[in-house]
């Protein structure tokens, strides 16, 4: 996968005077069938997240509170951007090495997955996931 292939979606908002809703569907929202949500919460200043690759899974990452960065890595280009709305996300494709940082106080980063979760879809180690990634 190529770092194109990941993107800011815009996810459905109905404005209302009473509060904001916003709403995603699998398939329809987002490129993939929800399969896992869990999310991120109190990470502390100065604490980096993600830090890994997946072989397979796909995802999409949406600030429910705060902000926080996020660079992707495809092996040869890098690309970095700044959540902060929870009503648009960025959608990751597989082969992606992340890393999160800049967490806000009380930030919330919302992940949903196409698959449960598989420890041996992950790829821990940034050099091996470099020469993975440039054998593609």
């Amino acid at each position: 996968m190529a770092l194109e292939d990941c993107k800011m979606l815009d996810l459905p908002k109905i404005s209302d005077p009473r509060g904001n809703l916003t709403f995603i569907e699998g398939e329809k929202h987002i490129p993939f069938r929800i399969q896992r949500v869990y999310y991120l919460y109190d990470v502390p200043g100065g604490a980096d997240r993600g830090e890994h690759a997946h072989k397979t899974l796909r995802q999409f990452m949406i600030a429910m509170s705060g902000s926080f960065d996020i660079t992707l890595d495809d092996g040869f280009s890098k690309k970095t951007w700044h959540l902060n709305r929870s009503f648009n996300g960025i959608y990751i494709s597989p082969m992606m090495w992340r890393s999160l940082d800049n967490f806000s106080s009380g930030s919330v980063c919302m992940v949903l997955a196409s698959d449960a979760y598989d420890e041996n879809d992950y790829i821990r180690d940034y050099n091996e996931f470099l020469s993975l990634a440039r054998r593609r």
